[in-house]
């Protein structure tokens, strides 16, 4: 059984994963009930704790390559960002940047469209037990209703990360789909795709954790052309 810490989550991995660039920035987990909140980035020479947009505080656990997964980046561009080579092992409290430098962006993402219900199918038989709330959290927090604790893609797409090199998320999968939209499954208690798998919508993807309280549980959180978006606005309407 798992218990939640405080822990924020967007083309090649994350964006693949699609300029999803600082998507995910990160954060700390407080229990399921409560709300996600964003990774602080912090700059190099900041104190602990502290950190700006564009840049993430390694944490026990990480590696470069989840990092990069996690925030929509190729792992070759975030060595070569931070003068590392991909294969390099990165340390607890090393700042990395895990957003273009200013001179390397040249194109700026379309605007987001309106979201349209129905877009996506719930990714599980279950109950929204905490809603997403804009600037807060970055996803909504599903529980199973009964014994199906399946975690399934909620539409066609690619698996450009599946891992546990994020230690925020714990066993995380994310998903790139057409239009812009990524989708990502955090905090399982076990995955069921690899990466570079082709998925349909409804294909079992993971399986949820326990949480502290003993509900079953898992982070589903949407990117939009990279920016976070409330999930709901895809969802259909009559619930998982």
């Amino acid at each position: 059984m798992r218990e939640h810490n405080p822990i924020h989550f967007s083309p090649q991995r994350w964006l693949a994963l699609a300029a999803a660039a600082v998507a995910l920035t990160g954060c700390t987990m407080t229990p399921w009930t409560d709300t996600w909140q964003p990774y602080r980035p912090s700059t190099p020479a900041a104190p602990a704790g502290s950190v700006i947009a564009g840049y993430y505080r390694v944490n026990p656990g990480d590696t470069l390559a989840g990092i990069a997964g996690a925030f929509g980046q190729r792992v070759q561009d975030v060595a070569s960002w931070n003068h590392m080579a991909p294969t390099d092992t990165v340390k607890p409290g090393q700042v990395l940047r895990v957003a273009p430098p200013p001179a390397a962006t040249s194109i700026t993402p379309p605007a987001a469209a309106a979201a349209q219900p129905g877009t996506l199918a719930w990714p599980a038989s279950g109950v929204v037990v905490a809603p997403f709330s804009a600037g807060k959290t970055h996803g909504i927090v599903i529980a199973a209703s009964g014994p199906d604790r399946t975690v399934r893609a909620a539409a066609n797409g690619r698996v450009v990360y599946a891992g546990s090199g994020v230690k925020a998320y714990g066993p995380l999968v994310i998903l790139k789909h057409e239009n812009g939209l990524i989708t990502a499954y955090g905090h399982n208690g076990k995955l069921l795709v690899n990466e570079g798998d082709a998925v349909r919508t409804g294909q079992p993807v993971a399986e949820m954790d326990t949480d502290a309280s003993g509900r079953a549980t898992f982070e589903f959180e949407v990117r939009q052309n990279g920016k976070v978006v409330d999930p709901m606005g895809f969802l259909p309407r009559n619930g998982g």
